[in-house]
């Protein structure tokens, strides 16, 4: 009785040991002693954190000119989506991309409009009913986790949004096990690498930076798609 203890109790140190081995490691968030004065102050794998845009600015994503500035639509065909998805918009703000979205994947799919503030969500109600969309989901997360069922989404999309996640680690600690496998993480971000890219700095990201902050998670880097006048698309894969 004894000798099967140890064995139970040492299998469960193994495993014990084997998920930490596993699990990855958290980057620490370092506090500057100088900073940009549109970012946080903190600085997380190199770059600092930039401060979120609220919704008192929900009109700007709404902006007449955006498709012209930054070609949504094209974005929306480059992500090739299908009648039946499941897709989540993370920090969808005022679900501009999300009903673009919403009738790409059809009455069959359903898009998760992901946002942490309920002013930016009364918009999407809001508009959902205004235009009979009914496969856009409101869906409120938090700033350490959007609350996503496990393995139940086939794209999962943030446009211009990752640089201002206070809590990145956290975020993707759980927004990847809510990816199906094989499903796709897509990161939308004006190109830190062109100073023609009219964007405060610290709301830019270099795709160099992207791989080196997605590294720490089960994905597989697939490609980065330029067709857009000022943003990376890159996208990665669920292992």
């Amino acid at each position: 009785m004894k000798k099967l203890f140890r064995l139970a109790l040492g299998c469960s140190f193994a495993g014990l040991a084997i998920a930490m081995a596993q699990a990855p490691s958290h980057p620490p968030y370092l506090k500057m002693t100088e900073h940009d004065e549109n970012g946080t102050g903190i600085s997380y794998l190199g770059r600092e954190i930039a401060q979120v845009m609220g919704h008192q600015a929900a009109d700007w994503l709404d902006r007449p000119e955006r498709e012209a500035e930054e070609a949504p639509s094209i974005l929306v065909k480059s992500l090739k989506l299908k009648p039946g998805m499941t897709v989540a918009d993370i920090g969808a703000g005022s679900g501009y991309l999300s009903f673009m979205m919403a009738k790409a994947v059809g009455k069959t799919g359903k898009v998760y409009a992901e946002d942490i503030q309920q002013e930016m969500l009364d918009i999407v109600v809001s508009k959902a009913k205004d235009t009979g969309v009914k496969n856009v989901l409101p869906w409120l997360g938090t700033t350490t986790d959007p609350k996503l069922p496990a393995k139940s989404i086939d794209l999962m999309i943030m446009v211009d949004v990752y640089h201002e996640f206070d809590q990145p680690y956290e975020m993707l600690s759980h927004m990847v096990p809510a990816l199906k496998p094989g499903g796709r993480l897509v990161f939308v971000e004006y190109r830190k690498e062109d100073p023609k890219v009219p964007i405060k700095e610290v709301h830019k990201m270099s795709v160099k930076q992207v791989k080196k902050e997605m590294a720490i998670f089960p994905l597989n880097y697939t490609e980065t798609n330029e067709v857009l006048p000022r943003q990376h698309i890159i996208i990665f894969t669920r292992k």
